[in-house]
């Protein structure tokens, strides 16, 4: 493989730094905020559902999680709460959008590691504001000969940027905590694909059942890479 490989690509978040664990914290909060109306665990279901059925309007990030918390609120309350309610969403949300980004153990040593060896991308889906914000605040962006910012991962995503990389598919190799968005899509093109697991996962990005592929890598941590290449 490391014969092979001309582009490593890295996903962003829980694969830099961290992001789900304040995600989570953030809907613990909105369910606790709404502990009047209903127990937390339907609140995360209705809330759920709501993110789902609208992720195709807002896609990914804090501003379609508010988005769809505020939703969720007139739902949940008939549309009889108090406008308080929607207030804290957004002052939690807000302090997010502006959280100092913590990067992840191993990381810089990794990428200023591969840095020169191979062109290094940092391929993220997400809201282009707060990406581009935390790319800026991590101090990695010098290391990158290219960052996408990607509305989504399915196949054709990543056969877009391919070819925006005027790069063959078995040349590139995929570093993400996801296996739905990071893994199988670009083992699918024809790529390689190392798994970086994260201990906590957002429910849509769940997989359940064995990688069987031969250009598929398992990593307990991302130092790890250093030694398959």
């Amino acid at each position: 493989m490391k014969d092979k490989i001309e582009f490593i690509a890295f996903d962003a978040d829980d694969t830099l730094w961290e992001s789900e664990l304040y995600i989570q914290e953030f809907e613990h909060k909105f369910c606790n905020l709404l502990r009047q109306y209903l127990p937390a665990s339907s609140i995360s279901q209705s809330f759920f559902e709501t993110e789902m059925k609208n992720l195709h309007m807002y896609g990914y990030g804090l501003k379609s999680i508010m988005l769809s918390m505020t939703e969720t609120i007139c739902k949940v309350t008939d549309g009889n709460g108090s406008i308080h309610l929607i207030e804290k969403v957004i002052g939690w949300g807000q302090e997010l959008l502006q959280k100092p980004v913590i990067l992840l153990e191993g990381v810089k040593e990794t990428i200023s590691s591969l840095h020169g060896k191979y062109k290094l991308v940092l391929a993220t889906k997400g809201d282009l504001f707060d990406q581009k914000r935390k790319i800026g605040a991590s101090g990695l962006q010098e290391y990158f000969h290219h960052i996408e910012i990607m509305s989504d991962k399915k196949i054709d995503d990543y056969r877009r940027l391919i070819e925006t990389l005027d790069c063959l598919p078995e040349k590139l190799l995929m570093i993400g905590n996801s296996v739905k968005s990071d893994i199988l899509p670009v083992l699918e093109l024809g790529g390689y694909a190392a798994h970086v697991p994260y201990n906590m996962t957002w429910a849509y990005e769940q997989h359940e059942g064995e990688i069987r592929h031969p250009n598929f890598i398992q990593l307990d941590s991302i130092k790890e890479i250093l030694d398959k290449l």
